[in-house]
């Protein structure tokens, strides 16, 4: 798991302590559920953490700062295990993502930093540097395992091809990120094993994917001319 709470620049000092810096995102989470957005100071979570108020400050220089970190380590949990078949990593991938925001720590901690980002940039940028790009990791990590496997052509060579895949990549991560959360949080239905076969299928065979509800979860459809 990454470590999201990384020591801001120019602090010098005695070395962080990573069980405080655990403690406090714990404490962080649990505030924003019992409390919300509008009412968490950091002094609630110096008290729930056991901490003193100056320890966040040398951590963090807000409460925004604080939440997205707090937000971005639970997202460090996502992992893209070897399945088999790209549409099999898909559908583990989305079991898992659907999972975490089914969370109340989650889903509370995750709508109040969105909503609050809608008018604050630094705050919309660092959601996309902290949690977005960081998580955009699975993306490349599913890619190249289904080059390898054969099921997707290689990229194509030069800053073209870069510049293609770049773009890919983004296209992907929001498709699935977008689906995934709009399902969890606006609709407020689960991420199931069916969920998530039909979606697989969809993402990866458009809609004539979902014609075929016999196929096992094991088989790869690769995406038209590979762009997947």
């Amino acid at each position: 798991m990454h470590d999201s709470a990384s020591p801001r620049k120019g602090r010098t000092g005695r070395p962080r302590s990573a069980e405080a810096d655990h403690a406090i995102l714990r404490a962080t989470r649990a505030a924003l559920v019992d409390l919300g957005w509008g009412r968490l100071t950091m002094s609630d979570v110096a008290a729930r953490a056991g901490v003193a108020k100056t320890t966040l400050y040398r951590r963090w220089a807000n409460k925004n700062e604080l939440v997205v970190d707090a937000v971005a380590v639970l997202f460090d949990e996502l992992e893209l295990p070897d399945r088999g078949s790209l549409r099999a990593d898909i559908e583990g991938v989305v079991l898992q993502f659907g999972a975490l925001l089914a969370r109340p720590e989650t889903k509370t901690a995750l709508m109040a930093v969105v909503a609050e980002s809608t008018t604050d940039e630094a705050l919309r940028e660092r959601i996309r540097s902290a949690i977005v790009d960081r998580q955009k990791r699975l993306v490349l990590l599913g890619r190249a395992r289904a080059q390898d496997r054969g099921e997707l052509p290689p990229d194509t060579p030069g800053e073209d091809g870069a510049r293609a895949a770049a773009r890919n990549m983004d296209l992907i991560f929001d498709v699935i990120a977008g689906a995934v959360v709009h399902r969890t949080l606006v609709s407020g239905e689960p991420v199931d094993a069916e969920w998530g076969r039909d979606f697989a299928a969809l993402f990866l065979g458009g809609l004539a994917g979902l014609g075929d509800p016999g196929e096992g979860p094991g088989t790869a459809v690769p995406g038209p001319g590979g762009h997947t």
